[in-house]
């Protein structure tokens, strides 16, 4: 059984941060074209890769099923985040920089995981994870995104459009929890902290606002400081 916290908890999170460090310190490499493209077709095949070896693994051991769909947030933002990569499409800008972060970061700090390290199930979660905050931050970092007020509220609407097919998923089949609109995880979670079903949803709504705004500030403030110091 995975426990957070524990000594493999730790490493991932090492990880994910020895990999944003490296984007982040290997920006102007990144810039250059050839360089460029060769770390966005590999970390894009890297999250397909993810997303394909999962769905294998339904099949291979569960038996594939609607709980299978892709149809969690950080799903559905992993695989937007390799065709942004592959198609340099802008207008998944925001939704890869707000949702893809704050869905992985959550997810890295609180994993909805029950196999432990060495399991298949482990390196998939954080890979995936890890691979989502890279993204996010080769836009920050190496292509200059600085995000608008329209675009962190943008992004809102994303959050809640992408839930229509999760929660609809969720009525019809009446097992499914995707984005956990159904229903807290039954892992230890930040949801935790908000008030019972159905009314935490609510709540969200305005955690996610906030949260956009936070990270909306912050890209900004690095920004401001990079320039300053260069």
């Amino acid at each position: 059984m995975f426990e957070m916290f524990s000594i493999s908890h730790f490493a991932a999170l090492a990880a994910m941060l020895a990999a944003i460090t490296a984007v982040a310190a290997g920006r102007r490499k990144l810039r250059e074209e050839k360089a460029g493209r060769f770390f966005r077709i590999g970390l894009a095949a890297v999250l397909i890769a993810c997303e394909a070896s999962l769905q294998l693994s339904y099949v291979l051991e569960d038996g594939w099923g609607a709980s299978s769909l892709p149809f969690q947030l950080c799903s559905m933002t992993l695989l937007l985040s390799a065709v942004m990569l592959l198609f340099a499409g802008k207008r998944l800008y925001p939704v890869v920089t707000f949702l893809g972060v704050l869905g992985a970061l959550q997810a890295m700090i609180t994993p909805n995981l029950t196999e432990p390290f060495p399991e298949f199930r482990y390196f998939h979660f954080f890979v995936a994870h890890i691979g989502i905050m890279m993204a996010a931050s080769y836009l920050v970092a190496v292509e200059r995104y600085r995000p608008t007020l329209k675009s962190a509220f943008g992004a809102l609407l994303w959050l809640n459009a992408l839930a229509i097919p999760a929660a609809i998923t969720n009525m019809v089949t009446g097992t499914t929890n995707f984005m956990f609109l159904a229903r807290k995880p039954a892992t230890n979670s930040l949801l935790d902290a908000l008030v019972p079903w159905p009314w935490y949803l609510l709540q969200l709504e305005l955690v996610a606002a906030a949260m956009c705004l936070a990270l909306y500030g912050m890209i900004h403030f690095v920004h401001r400081t990079h320039r300053r110091q260069s």
